[in-house]
């Protein structure tokens, strides 16, 4: 008798695209078919079929506090009752806005909207209009969402013209965007120096979650910085993924580095669909309605999602231990597996910061994304589908960061590790 997921996922192939509302969903790249989630708490998700996991996924980043923390649910379920969409200004949205201003020394005012790919969007748009420059700069592998400018290869060379990544990416989109090596700065020194006052902003994720997670080298942040400076060119940090998981002030709370604009979106939603950008007052007043740069949205500071949001802020302020926590168990599970792939002699390299970690099964350091891209992918799958039947939920890809919640417990670190030795002796095997 087959599985319910397995049922589901052939009708959704009927009527959805691939069978998935966003592709990594698909499993396309670990093998098999997807599981259909019924319910989250806590630690676990629990799929149709009534199996539960172990979460390393918490929906990609938001869920710092485990599945459906209660002061969060609580403060969402107070909320029904007021309506869904209101289509006008709402008090939280002020709230919100004040927290995350608070938190992160860099935004002086921000701009709600529904999804990082809109945060991101509408940042290249400012950076763009505030410097009177068309060209942005953004890093291979780095990924900001799905709107147009960011879905470009690098071309042959680091100081060619991008070539779209994706069919429907126009060529006069793509000769905007330059792509640079991430950890690399002579490669954006170079972009820079090929293009002379042209660049409008460069764009990064300071710590990457998109091509599996990849840490700056000692410096690296800080020479962006000196050379947007130097250049007249804003600097973007897309913490749609980092910010508040590594910090209260996201990435920001571990380095002196300041950038212009930052955009932001899963934690502050706390579950619910939200994005943000924000920055310096000069630069954020240029937005319609106080400037001339147009960027709307029905749902922005939707009531529900800055509810949610709100709580999980201060639920983050409350307790600010849980960041030290977090790493501790960070350390914990990579460095088990380090031994572990030592122990068994598999070629395995672990990336880990506070609670982002990722197993490579390459031979060398991953710095960047052509190192990221020796990975054995078939070995990942391997690796993937016997974590899955262990009752672990990884992220279906290579390529992902996993997430770490204060709801894992030191008992469930065990069986995870206990989970991955049995799914790395697997690659063995096969």
């Amino acid at each position: 008798m087959g599985s319910l997921s397995g049922s589901y996922f052939d009708r959704a192939l009927q009527v959805i695209p691939g069978g998935v509302n966003s592709p990594v969903r698909a499993f396309k790249s670990v093998g098999g078919s997807p599981l259909f989630i019924q319910s989250a708490k806590g630690a676990y998700l629990k799929d149709v079929d009534g199996k539960e996991y172990l979460d390393l996924i918490g929906s990609w980043g938001p869920m710092l506090f485990g599945q459906a923390h209660p002061a969060i649910e609580n403060a969402v379920r107070n909320a029904l009752g007021n309506g869904f969409s209101f289509g006008a200004p709402s008090y939280n949205e002020v709230l919100i806005a004040e927290k995350i201003v608070s938190m992160i020394p860099s935004i002086e005012k921000v701009r709600l909207v529904n999804s990082g790919t809109e945060a991101t969007m509408a940042a290249i748009r400012l950076a763009r209009a505030y410097t009177k420059r068309d060209k942005i700069i953004k890093f291979e592998g780095c990924y900001h969402g799905h709107g147009d400018s960011f879905l470009i290869a690098a071309g042959s060379g680091v100081a060619t013209l991008g070539t779209p990544d994706s069919p429907g990416v126009t060529t006069s989109t793509a000769k905007d965007t330059l792509t640079a090596v991430y950890n690399d700065l002579a490669s954006l020194e170079h972009l820079f120096n090929a293009n002379p006052s042209s660049i409008a902003a460069v764009i990064l994720e300071p710590v990457v979650g998109n091509m599996g997670l990849v840490i700056p080298e000692p410096g690296f942040i800080e020479g962006i910085r000196q050379l947007c400076t130097a250049h007249g060119s804003l600097l973007i940090f897309d913490e749609v993924m980092t910010g508040f998981r590594l910090s209260p002030s996201g990435y920001q709370g571990l380095t002196p580095v300041q950038p212009d604009l930052t955009t932001l979106g899963k934690i502050i939603g706390g579950g619910l669909p939200v994005g943000a950008y924000g920055g310096r007052a000069e630069i954020m007043n240029m937005i319609a309605p106080a400037g001339p740069v147009y960027q709307a949205g029905t749902l922005s500071g939707n009531p529900l999602a800055t509810t949610a949001g709100l709580a999980m802020l201060n639920l983050i302020t409350e307790h600010p231990e849980i960041y030290p926590e977090l790493n501790r168990k960070g350390e914990y599970l990579a460095q088990g597996i380090r031994e572990q792939l030592w122990e068994l002699n598999i070629d395995g390299f672990v990336n880990q910061i506070g609670s982002m970690f990722t197993l490579f099964f390459t031979k060398k350091a991953v710095k960047n994304f052509s190192d990221a891209k020796t990975s054995d992918t078939t070995k990942f799958g391997i690796y993937f589908r016997e974590m899955l039947e262990q009752g672990v939920y990884l992220p279906p890809s290579q390529f992902e960061s996993w997430f770490l919640s204060t709801a894992l417990e030191d008992a469930h670190l065990e069986h995870i590790l206990k989970a991955s030795r049995i799914a790395l002796e697997k690659t063995i095997q096969a």
